[in-house]
């Protein structure tokens, strides 16, 4: 994410603002999702609903495109202890004040029968997936050193084949054969995390050159995404006169199948080849990406993941059903407010950490830490 790639040199700005593009992609997966604006197997699709599918599968390539840049940068520098617990805290910081304002205001959900579940949600964030994202991300940030490690200590060919093999094992068999595995969880999990790492890893270290040029990888973006959505809809509307493929009919909007995977490879080859011009755009670009990781904090709270699309409908009106202009409309402006406000909340959140950093910078425990970050850095 992008709380991880902290550098003392200047961003990339062409990545900062393909972070902000996926982010504003993720929150789009999760808008459809909660709008009930998906196709539903069994049932004959709509056209707001067909157009929310093809949103769907651009858009699902964004998560996979946060863990290729995370890959990309933090195979190539050191990883430090005091920014895994600085992400931490951040967790920690959105889970419980969060949960403290809902309690404020009164809207805070009582769960009757199982408190103590939700309390160790609360308590363990990460361990209880309270954010799926970041138990996964955090995992393969503890794993880094140890892949980083064998990034820099393999022959090309040993690092290759093992990438190949994890593909096998997480993509390609998946892929193709319509039943569901015991042991796939659709790429929601720290194993297609650290696949997906090490094929950024591999990249960078190689150099090498996806898709030839900026022209051919947006092409491959895009025809992958078309390809996830022409097979969403023909798998939909053969399940609809058989009742065949329940399964396989979801497959393609899996983070692990085979053309999300190319459709993320084709945008982050895209913004490889992008050279952003300094000015405004690059300014803001740095400013906002940095901040992406608490608008994926704020909005998928527990108290608010499943109530946001309901709040923006109170505000605007509910999602459109019969016309996709009109449903267009709406799913731009909520988005948009979604990720503003995410970003001013991360940004008072980040003056907050920086001002007691700054207070508590001479203190034993920050001294220690600082010397810590030295000693395995």
């Amino acid at each position: 994410m992008s709380g991880a790639l902290g550098s003392a040199k200047k961003r990339d700005a062409n990545f900062e603002l393909l972070r902000i593009i996926a982010m504003f992609m993720i929150i789009t997966l999760h808008y459809n999702l909660h709008s009930n604006a998906l196709l539903e197997l069994g049932v004959p699709a709509t056209k707001v609903q067909l157009f929310a599918t093809l949103l769907e599968s651009f858009a699902i390539t964004g998560l996979n495109v946060y863990v290729l840049l995370s890959g990309y940068f933090m195979s190539r520098s050191n990883v430090r202890p005091s920014r895994l617990l600085s992400l931490i805290a951040q967790v920690y910081f959105y889970t419980i004040v969060i949960s403290l304002a809902m309690i404020i205001v009164g809207t805070y959900v009582v769960h009757s029968g199982n408190s103590v579940f939700k309390m160790g949600q609360y308590l363990f964030p990460i361990s209880s997936e309270h954010y799926w994202f970041v138990t996964a991300y955090i995992i393969m940030y503890v794993l880094s050193p140890i892949m980083n490690a064998a990034v820099n200590t393999l022959s090309r060919k040993q690092l290759k084949w093992s990438i190949i093999g994890l593909l096998v094992w997480f993509c390609f068999i998946k892929s193709i054969v319509p039943v569901m595995f015991v042991t796939d969880n659709y790429g929601y999990d720290f194993g297609w995390f650290i696949c997906l790492y090490l094929i950024a890893a591999y990249i960078r270290k190689y150099d090498v050159v996806l898709f030839y040029n900026a022209k051919r990888s947006g092409l491959v973006f895009v025809f992958s995404c078309l390809m996830i959505f022409a097979m969403s809809v023909v798998l939909h509307f053969i399940n609809l006169k058989t009742g065949r493929f329940n399964y396989y009919a979801t497959v393609p909007t899996h983070l692990n199948f085979i053309f999300t995977l190319t459709g993320s490879l084709g945008l982050f080859s895209l913004f490889r080849f992008y050279r952003m011009k300094e000015g405004k755009l690059a300014d803001i670009s740095r400013f906002l990406g940095p901040l992406t990781f608490g608008v994926y904090l704020v909005h998928m709270h527990l108290e608010i993941r499943d109530r946001w699309v309901v709040w923006m409908e109170h505000l605007m009106g509910e999602v459109p059903a019969e016309s996709i202009l009109l449903f267009a409309w709406h799913y731009i402006r909520s988005i948009i407010i979604v990720f503003l406000a995410g970003v001013f909340v991360d940004w008072i959140r980040k003056m907050i950490f920086d001002f007691f950093g700054r207070v508590l910078q001479d203190t034993w425990m920050f001294k220690k830490l600082r010397q810590w970050d030295k000693d395995l850095c």
